[in-house]
């Protein structure tokens, strides 16, 4: 859970007032910026946001009276209120700060303007309250598309992200995937802190990437685009020979491509890894083989059709 301390540490705020309230919870990515509860109308009052108080707020907020001045800000103060944040480095006013020590409400200054404060709040709150699951596989990145490998327990996906990792790719996490949907479709993996950089490879053990490969061979988080589901080969289930099998995976709100590779001696899984991430890339750039040879294939049985008859 996110408290405004974080946000106090992260941005570097200065704390002005409400110093015991700084442990609490922000639930809500919306700002607030409370220009008609300044005029005196609360009956809709977004109070569980983060207020922003900018030159507007704060020039109206001086042309009322005293009584108006205390009023409005001890009705700004709820218990539910994370923290309001004064922006361009404006001297808060003392009614303000009156009633954000008396009801522990964190008032913190920025010296950004009122905009891109929204901007940077708006985008961290986005990624650090995103909703979270964890998922069993292998996340790496092949050739800057990020390819999370499942399948089951011993299928040979540490194996294979090895091998990607000697031929220049790299590693995100092994095992256990954390991921963060940050927006629909975009999707961003990461590795527990507890076994960052690590990877276990049955007989020999956990190796450190890093260690062995430098600093180049991982990455901190990446977004994940591509499925590759390991499985162990069926000589009864018919694959995919063309390409023109549509999978997708769902993780929380959104779907990914899924491509399911069959695994038996012989097969290079991190080569076809390699073709499958770069025939991703094709395809989202309006290349797709399998249905070019499918029209391909399709014209010439018409052809042949026309000639015989």
């Amino acid at each position: 859970m996110m408290h405004s301390a974080d946000l106090q540490k992260k941005f570097n705020f200065k704390l002005i007032a409400g110093e015991a309230g700084l442990n609490r919870p922000i639930n809500n990515t919306d700002l607030s910026r409370p220009g008609l509860e300044m005029a005196g109308y609360f009956s809709h009052y977004s109070s569980d946001r983060i207020q922003i108080l900018g030159t507007t707020e704060t020039s109206f907020f001086e042309m009322l009276s005293k009584e108006d001045k205390a009023e409005r800000m001890n009705k700004l103060c709820r218990k539910e209120t994370p923290c309001i944040i004064i922006a361009r480095g404006i001297t808060p006013p003392d009614e303000l700060i009156d009633a954000c020590n008396r009801k522990d409400t964190p008032l913190f200054t920025s010296e950004d303007a009122t905009t891109n404060l929204i901007s940077r709040l708006t985008s961290y709150l986005e990624t650090q309250l995103a909703p979270v699951t964890s998922l069993h596989g292998v996340l790496v990145d092949v050739y800057g598309i990020g390819v999370l490998i499942t399948g089951d327990s011993g299928v040979g996906k540490s194996e294979t992200a090895l091998e990607l990792v000697k031929r220049g790719h790299r590693l995100v996490a092994d095992d256990n995937v954390e991921i963060k949907e940050v927006s629909r479709n975009v999707l961003m993996g990461s590795p527990p802190k507890l076994i960052e950089h690590l990877l276990e490879i049955r007989g020999l053990g956990i190796i450190n990437i890093m260690t062995l490969f430098g600093a180049g061979s991982i990455l901190p988080e990446k977004r994940v685009m591509l499925n590759i589901n390991l499985e162990t080969w069926d000589r009864n289930k018919m694959y995919d020979r063309v390409g023109l099998v549509e999978e997708t995976l769902a993780i929380l709100d959104s779907e990914i491509t899924k491509k399911t590779i069959p695994v038996k001696p012989g097969r290079n899984l991190a080569v076809i890894i390699e073709v499958a991430a770069m025939n991703y890339r094709l395809n989202k750039m309006g290349v797709n083989t399998a249905e070019e040879f499918t029209n391909r294939l399709n014209a010439q049985i018409k052809n042949q059709s026309l000639k015989e008859n």
